[in-house]
């Protein structure tokens, strides 16, 4: 009879004891994809609707691909994410200048910024509704919170 070490009762049993534990347990759910063409409903009276699945998906954590515009300082905490690459920074003076391609995005902690034209992909926490920030004053409509982003 051949015997492996790695099969044998000794290292087998704990794991079957372990079974109903990991069974039981709930598998995480991945972020929800969210592309730009999904933010926003209908124009009305009042400006841009938030659309459906935005509404739906606020507070939850997604995930977004898009492009990083220029950050106003390298120390800071947040940027915007665009649809498509930007030489400038899309920041507006109120809600109803504001574009249907952008997206505030605040990291989670400070990360190198990408350069402009590179895809990222963006995971956070998204919230909905106007706000302004108090340190910048700097008006937005969607943002992701505790955020992260990679290179695509």
């Amino acid at each position: 009879m051949i015997t492996s070490p790695l099969l044998s009762r000794r290292h087998v049993l704990p794991l079957v004891g372990l079974a109903p534990f990991l069974l039981a347990r709930p598998a995480l759910a991945a972020p929800a994809a969210l592309s730009f063409p999904e933010l926003y409903g209908k124009i009305s009276v009042l400006g841009l609707e938030f659309s459906a699945k935005v509404k739906e998906l606020a507070g939850q954590d997604v995930v977004m691909s898009g492009f990083m515009a220029p950050p106003l300082k390298a120390e800071a905490k947040f940027f915007v994410l665009t649809e498509i690459p930007m030489s400038i920074c899309p920041f507006c003076s109120s809600d109803s200048d504001w574009p249907d391609n952008i997206v505030v995005v605040y990291l989670d902690e400070k990360q190198t910024f990408v350069q402009p034209g590179t895809r990222i992909e963006v995971s956070g926490r998204l919230e909905m509704g106007s706000w302004t920030d108090p340190e910048t004053g700097f008006l937005s409509r969607l943002r992701l919170r505790d955020s992260r982003y990679w290179a695509v």
